[in-house]
């Protein structure tokens, strides 16, 4: 292999690490942060604070991917779905994907000194969400749950970071966007369910099989919408932002009976394409009720 200093081995590396943490999905957890910035201030924020909210999100969700890569490489490696995995493979070492994940946990630390203060002091809270989060599929079919609740960190950490306290609404969102990812992880689970089962892994698919987890599934993005619905009258957010969730309530009802009348395995990944769109529409529709109601 080309010497790391090589601009082409660079390049390579790059590439490999952007395909482990798998960057082209900050669109789940990213939009719904801005949305908390900016539900929190009730204006949008200054760039400064959104530079730094993004820093630390980005190294956040790179330190958390890099850390499930970590902990689950002898599950990946078994598992046909995910044994050309950049670890499984080789590609990257362990001791790279270490390096990177102690760099990006460096670089969410420093982000922290130029947000809120209490962010300095909270950070470990979210860290030891990141480590827990990939043991639970080894006791527990919460683990679904687990992941979205982590990924719901997101906007209630921005709203912390730009108003230096908690409040019900940043509670709401986080919930609904734990339920919102944990009803499509379960979704995702299906692919993986005869590995599961001869692995002895847990999750909801394997606990009450394919057609159940689908309703659990469904219940769980009704139960999102319920509180991302009720966000808006806290707020005083009017007319736009119930169009904008009912917008997200619609592609989520489609997705769901997409699925249900062409079955899992024609509509493949869609699913979580689907769910990608649904971050980012929140995302400018929390933007955009907050503008419209200042």
């Amino acid at each position: 292999m080309a010497s790391a200093s090589n601009p082409s081995s660079a390049a390579v590396h790059s590439a490999l690490f952007a395909r482990l943490i798998k960057v082209e999905h900050s669109v789940y957890a990213l939009p719904f942060a801005y949305a908390g910035a900016v539900l929190a201030e009730q204006r949008i924020p200054s760039w400064q604070t959104l530079v730094w909210i993004t820093v630390a999100m980005v190294a956040a969700r790179s330190a958390a991917m890099a850390l499930n890569r970590l902990i689950d490489a002898g599950i990946d490696a078994r598992n046909p779905r995910t044994a050309g995995r950049e670890l499984p493979t080789g590609r990257l070492s362990q001791a790279e994907v270490v390096a990177f994940t102690v760099a990006s946990l460096g670089v969410l630390v420093t982000a922290t000194f130029f947000l809120s203060p209490p962010c300095r002091y909270l950070w470990p809270i979210v860290v030891a969400a990141f480590i827990v989060y990939p043991y639970t599929k080894r006791f527990t079919w919460f683990c679904h749950y687990a992941l979205g609740l982590t990924d719901g960190l997101a906007p209630a950490a921005a709203w912390v970071a730009v108003s230096g306290r908690l409040a019900l609404s940043p509670v709401l969102l986080f919930l609904a966007v734990g339920l919102w990812v944990g009803g499509f992880d379960v979704i995702y689970a299906i692919f993986d369910l005869d590995f599961d089962r001869a692995e002895g892994i847990h999750s909801i698919p394997v606990s009450l099989g394919k057609r159940r987890a689908l309703l659990v599934a469904a219940l769980s993005h009704l139960a999102a919408v319920a509180l991302l619905l009720a966000v808006g009258p806290l707020l005083g957010l009017g007319w736009s932002y119930l169009a904008g969730c009912l917008l997200v309530a619609a592609l989520l009802a489609w997705s769901h009976v997409d699925i249900a009348r062409r079955g899992l395995e024609r509509v493949g990944m869609r699913f979580m394409t689907v769910n990608g769109v649904v971050g980012l529409i929140y995302g400018v529709v929390a933007i955009v009720a907050v503008l419209l109601a200042s």
